[in-house]
């Protein structure tokens, strides 16, 4: 575990799989013995909190930061009452320790990543021709125009396997 941890990405259209794969590497990851970090980007508003809940209360009122804590997990809201949004490394440093942070979204970092793509997603257009970020494919379907590695989309071992020797992470029994 470090402090300054690799970070690959997830990237691609809404409907591409990224969700799907990205659960599916953290348990693959876990089952491995690292310890996984996870950054979803949300081009939306979104709310973790309940309405009515004593820290949405406290929310509401106007705290900056509510901090809930309990035996099992904690998490702490930011508020950003009109502020800019915080960029990745912001975010990024906020995390503890870990051996891999795998972001979903943050299409424009420039961090190795892999394309998801499905016959399905929102839009079909390939990412990976103006993106020299991405370094491998993973489809539900065949691809033919690329010069980069692809996985099927759903070779999580495969994938994981591409993930570790990308981003160097220490070989553990497994």
């Amino acid at each position: 575990m470090t402090d300054h941890p690799r970070i690959f990405g997830i990237s691609g259209w809404k409907n591409s799989g990224k969700t799907g794969l990205a659960v599916r590497l953290v348990e693959e990851f876990t089952r491995r013995g690292y310890r996984i970090s996870t950054i979803k980007h949300a081009h939306h508003d979104f709310d973790i909190d309940k309405v009515g809940a004593d820290s949405y209360r406290h929310r509401q009122a106007g705290a900056h930061e509510v901090a809930l804590v309990s035996g099992t997990r904690y998490a702490i809201m930011h508020e950003l009452r009109g502020a800019a949004e915080p960029d990745f490394k912001e975010i990024l440093a906020r995390l503890g320790p870990c051996d891999l942070v795998l972001i979903e979204g943050y299409k424009r970092e420039p961090v190795p990543k892999i394309e998801a793509r499905r016959l399905e997603a929102k839009n079909r257009e390939p990412l990976a021709p103006n993106d020299p970020h991405i370094v491998a494919i993973a489809a539900d379907h065949v691809v033919s125009d690329q010069g980069l590695p692809v996985f099927d989309l759903n070779d999580t071992q495969a994938i994981a396997d591409f993930i570790a020797e990308i981003t160097g992470l220490p070989v553990r029994d497994q």
